[in-house]
């Protein structure tokens, strides 16, 4: 392929995405003509049909599919040696596509992330912040914190930053007025706030002497945002069973009181996870740096 090709394969990758053409060419400062014209260039080159084109979508043929996953990697190799370069001059560049779990996201990697771009002027960010599992390869990310036991990859590397620990609360006035559980058994006679993933609740473990105790409800209210059971149980609702990143602020202000102390069960690692057959590039490298230090002297939310 010839080398004046990058920009049709930029167009044709900015199309895809963007899922139209006028977006594409918002994006890259071109107009819609310009990037109809350089995906026809490309599909007649490559001797196929790469898009499958209506009035109101794009989809990818297959061998477009085959065409897309090789012009992104090209993209993101020429963005790496440009940030390398970078880096060389001490400025990263480039755009760091990252992935985190909402709420743990919002509070506390937004923050890290405001520091990071003031940093380097020249970096851009795309960030997701969703509780939904995400492929780094396939869509593109790269990084992402992960919170959990890790799934065997072999196509991505890890690194622990910090734990996820869970605790069992309740407003002051919901335990004056129902009491405090001994047991995890008691929380049977409690209302509860549950949180739904995928339409299911997920259960609260407990260590006992007997081994895990596992507490699957009922809940008396489900709701499938971690923020919404925070609200509902400062209201004095009912208990809930969270991490104290989300709860930290409300269990040392007292608005929110522990319970079931004496039965944790222990704690998941928080990690950092990046693709292994990438080169980590300066502005991964930088981000890490940047989270590792900030959180050195102790993590905000404990």
């Amino acid at each position: 392929m010839e080398i004046n090709s990058i920009g049709d394969i930029a167009a044709f990758v900015a199309a895809v995405k963007a899922g139209s053409y006028t977006h594409a060419a918002s994006s890259l400062g071109l107009t819609r003509s310009a990037i109809g014209k350089s995906i026809v260039r490309l599909e007649t080159r490559m001797g196929v049909r790469l898009l499958n084109r209506t009035t109101r979508s794009l989809s990818l043929t297959d061998e477009g599919r085959v065409m897309f996953d090789r012009c992104r990697q090209i993209l993101e190799d020429l963005e790496e040696v440009d940030a390398a370069m970078a880096m060389r001059r001490g400025k990263p560049t480039g755009t760091l596509r990252l992935s985190a779990p909402l709420s743990f996201g919002q509070r506390h990697i937004l923050p890290i992330l405001d520091i990071y771009l003031k940093k380097w002027p020249e970096i851009r960010a795309e960030v997701s912040f969703s509780d939904r599992f995400v492929d780094l390869i396939e869509e593109g990310f790269d990084i992402a914190i992960r919170i959990g036991e890790p799934r065997d990859d072999s196509r991505i590397l890890t690194r622990t930053i910090a734990s996820q620990h869970i605790v069992t609360c309740a407003s002051p006035e919901y335990l004056s007025s129902r009491g405090v559980p001994e047991t995890p058994a008691d929380l049977t006679r409690h209302d509860t706030i549950f949180l739904l993933s995928a339409e299911k609740r997920r259960s609260w473990r407990f260590a006992t002497p007997e081994g895990t105790f596992v507490y699957e409800g009922p809940g008396r209210l489900n709701l499938d945002n971690s923020e919404a059971m925070r609200a509902s149980a400062i209201s004095g609702f009912g208990i809930v069973h969270l991490p104290t990143y989300l709860l930290g602020d409300d269990l040392r202000s007292g608005k929110l009181i522990p319970v079931l102390e004496e039965f944790p069960f222990p704690p998941e690692p928080i990690r950092l996870i990046y693709p292994s057959k990438r080169h980590l590039s300066p502005r991964i490298r930088a981000f890490i740096d940047l989270l590792v230090e900030s959180w050195e002297q102790g993590l905000p939310w404990e």
